[in-house]
């Protein structure tokens, strides 16, 4: 009895043994991992700069902020097709405006660090391309009232934005100060100014949003502007091309907008859709002149 229980145990042992050394041999295929599907950084600017101004990666903080806004933008791929997408049909309406009004055309990005290029509002009710609030949008130009909100309007409201970025950078100095402040108000960077004894953006700790404003900024241009090279390619025709429109100058209250688009060889969702600034069924003028914008029938511009 004792000889068949030594046995079975020396039995089990070389079994034991022989199964571990057989996983041994036959785990290296298991654990082999294919380095080509590694994820990966994207690759750092070597110098990168805003409205001229060149961005400091020489202060590692500073190197930190734009690495780690940069690195998450870059792998929101989906969002960043769509964007590119988009900016194929806002982006040379905004360059006009801002070069009208001596703006530097970086602060194109600033617009879509706000909004990605939509009429979006905001939990706190921030609205339109540039995100204007409804206290403030008045004291900058843009009409409101029950069927008129021009913060939807992107030709005005980014003709007051620029009114707000001429005014900033004439108080701080730099376009950097003035697009960082556009995120938290001239009111709460110059209170940080102040206390702080400097106006420059990167020596500043102001609000973790603003913080992080400038870098989100700089890494949607850093990505536009080389996109190609980081990978992202879209075919011509899958871009969204400017709407062919001509303008009809209404001084006259209209009571039914469907009725009015129908008049006009339209319907009311393409009406509202190149006028989102209509906010109603009707339009009350009140003695005011609206440029109301209409399907052209010229043939659609061609994308170069």
């Amino acid at each position: 009895m004792i000889k068949l229980t030594k046995i079975f145990y020396i039995l089990t042992g070389l079994i034991i043994y022989l199964s571990a050394r057989s996983n041994t041999i036959h785990a290296a295929p298991y654990f082999f991992i294919d380095t080509s599907n590694y994820w990966t950084l994207p690759p750092f600017p070597k110098s990168l700069s805003f409205a001229g101004e060149k961005v400091p990666f020489e202060k590692q903080d500073v190197k930190e902020y734009f690495d780690r806004n940069y690195t998450h933008i870059y792998y929101q791929t989906g969002v960043l097709m769509n964007l590119m997408k988009q900016s194929s049909r806002w982006f040379h309406k905004i360059e006009e405006r801002l070069r009208a009004k001596g703006i530097p055309e970086d602060f194109k990005y600033v617009c879509v660090a706000e909004s990605t290029l939509q009429n979006l509002i905001s939990k706190l009710g921030a609205t339109g391309f540039w995100q204007f609030m409804s206290y403030t949008a008045p004291s900058y130009g843009l009409q409101m009232n029950t069927s008129v909100d021009e913060r939807y309007n992107v030709l005005k409201s980014t003709d007051a934005a620029c009114v707000y970025f001429k005014t900033a950078y004439d108080k701080f100095g730099t376009w950097t100060a003035a697009a960082a402040s556009f995120n938290c108000g001239m009111g709460k960077y110059n209170e940080q100014a102040t206390f702080e004894q400097t106006k420059n953006y990167y020596d500043l700790y102001l609000p973790e949003e603003t913080n992080n404003y400038i870098y989100r900024i700089l890494s949607f241009k850093y990505i536009f502007e080389n996109a190609k090279a980081l990978g992202f390619k879209i075919e011509k025709e899958r871009l969204f091309a400017p709407h062919n429109t001509k303008i009809l100058q209404v001084n006259y209250s209209i009571n039914n907008l469907a009725q009015f688009a129908l008049n006009n060889g339209t319907t009311y969702k393409v009406l509202r859709i190149l006028n989102p600034w209509l906010r109603g069924t009707s339009l009350i003028t009140g003695g005011k002149t609206y440029d109301i914008l209409l399907p052209s029938p010229n043939p659609p511009a061609k994308l170069k």
